[in-house]
């Protein structure tokens, strides 16, 4: 499977049916599973064997659709979570603790900058931000002893910022952490953080992977690049005994290729139960099966839109890689030559006003709070999906107050561009 395209990746990999079987993923929509005997289930408690006791941990119809996201992403294990919320979480959760500490891109969504910044907080785990664009030298004094991971977007939402993540995972990987990337808005069709240094990435298949707004759902995919027992006083809950199972050590048992997704899911979903519901995982394989299809339309349509933009005197300016006056546009083209997504975020001169009545005009786009879907979408971020942020804050993430988010879906372009210049005039 390794060999194939990415597209025949998102049609077939995850899961392969044998003579007789079901051609289409089935789904498990049962909270339990039969087994003959006692010792035979206390095997699977005991991770001794591989299988299935109980869906708040693991189901058949969630772990193919999580293979076939590994796959994409170049990873070595997966697992499906109820949201990408609960996906980043579980990712950072993993390996912090009370007294941890994460170095974070000041230039995320403001959802998890709040995940972090603030419940994580009251979690006794502190977090220095930096920007997208910080020295090797700010990087470093970002770390501290007690650092133990370092976290990004891939794209940010909704600055469009790009990560640099080569830079990012030498930082992480000078001070002995990994990195983790959020890669929701690319996808793996166009960026596959792991092969420039990544070790987890995360998403929010929400969004782009499921891309009709059907399903909510997150997934992790484990790189099964870091050596845990290189840096094992880092990570005691991988590299020394869990006495919730019998004083296994996932780093000894499961090697770099399966300990983090083996305690995420042994550990953190048992205890945390935010599991993705087989319904949601059998219709995020649907919309696995057209991605790279879709991303290609995606891309054209951001493109055509942000080059509109770009002409127009009431716009202060466009953000979008995917234009070469983009200060993202060179270290874009590096990560994600094919182009990366289909949100573009602009500034209307009149700031939060402006933007209040221009998308009160719209017509063919509709203001709503999601991204990335079939249907094109936008919102003003500094009133809902990061009013959570201050000013501050906002400025620092890039995300000015009159800013606009637009995400352009899968109409015809022209309609787009009548429909923006309809609310613009």
């Amino acid at each position: 499977m390794d060999q194939l395209k990415m597209g025949t990746k998102c049609v077939q990999a995850g899961y392969t049916p044998e003579n007789g079987e079901p051609r289409q993923i089935p789904i498990i929509q049962s909270t339990t599973f039969k087994y003959d005997t006692s010792e035979a289930m206390g095997r699977l408690f005991d991770l001794e064997d591989s299988g299935y006791f109980y869906t708040r941990l693991q189901n058949p119809t969630n772990d193919y659709v999580a293979a076939k996201i590994a796959t994409l992403e170049g990873g070595s294990a997966g697992m499906l979570t109820s949201s990408g919320q609960a996906a980043n979480f579980m990712a950072l959760f993993n390996i912090c603790e009370c007294g941890s500490h994460i170095v974070a891109s000041s230039s995320i969504y403001g959802g998890t900058f709040n995940l972090i910044a603030v419940t994580m907080a009251k979690m006794g785990i502190e977090v220095t931000f930096v920007s997208p664009t910080a020295s090797d030298e700010e990087l470093d004094a970002a770390f501290k002893d007690n650092t133990r991971a370092m976290f990004g977007e891939s794209i940010a939402n909704p600055a469009l910022t790009v990560l640099d993540i080569e830079k990012f995972a030498a930082a992480a990987h000078r001070h002995g952490v990994p990195l983790i990337v959020d890669n929701t808005f690319p996808t793996p069709v166009n960026c596959r953080p792991i092969e420039w240094g990544a070790d987890i990435v995360t998403h929010s298949t929400t969004k782009y992977m499921d891309g009709h707004g059907a399903a909510v759902g997150g997934a992790i995919v484990d790189s099964g690049k870091f050596d845990w027992m290189a840096h094992a006083d880092k990570f005691p809950g991988l590299t020394t005994p869990d006495d919730s199972y019998h004083g296994i050590v996932y780093a000894e048992k499961f090697g770099k290729e399966g300990a983090f997704i083996t305690k995420a899911t042994a550990q953190l979903m048992r205890d945390f139960g935010c599991i993705q519901a087989p319904q949601n995982a059998f219709i995020l394989n649907l919309g696995l099966e057209s991605l790279h299809v879709r991303m290609a339309k995606h891309v054209e349509n951001g493109q055509a839109v942000a080059e509109f933009l770009k002409t127009q005197d009431k716009v202060a300016a466009v953000n979008y890689p995917g234009l070469e006056s983009d200060p993202y546009h060179e270290i874009a083209m590096k990560y994600m030559p094919k182009g990366g997504c289909g949100v573009v975020s602009f500034e209307l001169e009149g700031g939060r006003q402006a933007a209040e009545s221009f998308m009160k005009k719209l017509k063919v786009a509709a203001i709503e709070t999601h991204v990335a879907d079939a249907r094109t979408c936008c919102l003003n971020p500094a009133t809902s999906t990061h009013r959570q942020m201050t000013d501050e804050q906002l400025k620092e993430a890039g995300i000015p107050a009159g800013l606009i988010r637009i995400s352009c879906g899968l109409e015809d372009k022209e309609d787009l561009i009548a429909d923006i210049a309809n609310a613009l005039g």
